[in-house]
């Protein structure tokens, strides 16, 4: 489930990220009463059924649960921001009704991760290349763009999305994106929390430009403030360095 909003006195509009549908809406009819509060929370896992005269109307769902996620998650406000960002992001970013099979498989992963592992934020990240790549703005990051080589991918062009090595960035590299290394293939470095940080400054920088600034849209104030709880843990430990926004260089 991505978002629940009141409609009129107990009934409710649900957005659902569905697997053959994509993100769908409909109607829950007692959807703010006691039974159905705690099921229709973002995040959760839910069965649905949907009813409605013609394809294109809102329609009705009827739901049941099947998992509850976001219980499992007020504990852990670090989590439960990740989760809100990326329900958020997703509903935000994904057309009504198109189904996007890869985002939903995706999603689960995220999902499971966020109960379940340590480096849920370097999921996440991958969630947010995942949901680039599906839109069809994914990034290259399999060797560098101006040498081919594989080795030493530390950067990425803010303006072809491709990798670029330490040694062709260059004086260049302060107008890159930094590349995490736990993106590259088979990398075996510690997770440190500025990797998570880069790694959201380069999707954030490819959402916001590519996604949802051609909808004069902003990016999800979700996604802000889980950006700004890391940063904050980055800070309480030191291992946060100052950044700038990229300037656009050809590769």
């Amino acid at each position: 489930m991505l978002s629940v909003r009141r409609h009129g006195e107990t009934a409710a509009i649900v957005n659902l990220l569905t697997r053959d549908h994509g993100r769908h809406a409909g109607l829950v009819r007692g959807g703010t009463g006691r039974r159905l509060r705690g099921v229709l929370q973002p995040g959760n896992r839910v069965s649905a059924n949907w009813r409605g005269r013609l394809a294109e109307h809102l329609g009705s769902y009827t739901v049941e649960a099947v998992r509850d996620h976001a219980a499992g998650l007020l504990s852990d406000g670090d989590r439960l921001a990740g989760l809100t960002s990326a329900t958020a992001l997703t509903e935000g970013a994904l057309p009504e009704r198109e189904p996007h099979l890869a985002i939903h498989d995706g999603f689960a992963v995220l999902l499971d991760a966020l109960g379940q592992t340590q480096e849920w934020a370097a999921v996440y990240v991958r969630f947010e290349l995942g949901l680039l790549a599906e839109l069809g703005f994914g990034l290259d990051l399999s060797h560098c763009a101006a040498t081919g080589s594989v080795e030493d991918l530390a950067y990425v062009s803010p303006r072809s999305g491709r990798a670029v090595s330490r040694e062709a960035a260059g004086p260049y590299k302060e107008k890159l994106l930094p590349l995490p290394p736990f993106l590259l293939p088979n990398s075996a470095e510690t997770l440190v929390i500025q990797d998570v940080l880069d790694g959201l400054r380069l999707t954030g920088y490819f959402l916001s430009n590519q996604v949802f600034a051609p909808h004069n849209k902003p990016l999800p104030l979700a996604r802000e403030r889980l950006v700004q709880r890391i940063s904050r843990t980055a800070n309480l430990s030191g291992n946060l360095s100052g950044a700038t926004m990229p300037h656009d260089r050809d590769y």
